[in-house]
């Protein structure tokens, strides 16, 4: 397939919306990631004082949040066998609308905003993404996703 058959492929999907499994978001997950950043800040690890907070219990790390987004889109976006690899490029406008409490469940929904070529075999594709919490009117973010993709 070639690289504009691909951005065909894509463009095609114009407006839809890919929608991940849920992830559930437990203190065992927030406390490996805490360990890992070694960002050990109470909110994140201590039920005790957590309590205490306006949330009422611990909250995930905005930036756990923004790692699961990569499962929850290898779950949600289909992958062609011409797509050999993808880089992550960054994000745009990335806000944190609403914490995502300790055993909350989150899904991530990823909408093409935007694809172009950039050189003969890779793609610059930009998502429109949302990560939800189940239950919450509120999103846990938003932001404008941008990756390479390598054919």
């Amino acid at each position: 397939m070639t690289t504009q058959n691909i951005i065909k492929l894509f463009s095609d999907q114009n407006n839809k919306k890919w929608t991940s499994k849920w992830y559930k978001v437990d203190q065992e997950l927030i406390n490996s990631f805490a360990k890992v950043t070694q960002d050990n800040q109470f909110i994140h690890i201590d039920r005790d004082k957590a309590k205490k907070t306006k949330f009422g219990t611990t909250i995930a790390h905005g930036f756990l949040t923004i790692s699961l987004l990569s499962a929850m889109y290898y779950d949600a976006v289909p992958e062609t066998e011409e797509m050999k690899m993808g880089i992550n490029m960054g994000f745009d406008k990335l806000r944190f609308l609403a914490p995502v409490k300790c055993d909350d469940s989150i899904r991530g929904i990823f909408m093409l905003s935007n694809i172009s070529e950039k050189q003969p075999k890779t793609i610059k594709l930009t998502w429109a993404t949302k990560v939800e919490i189940e239950g919450n009117s509120k999103p846990a973010l938003i932001a404008n996703w941008i990756e390479q993709q390598y054919l």
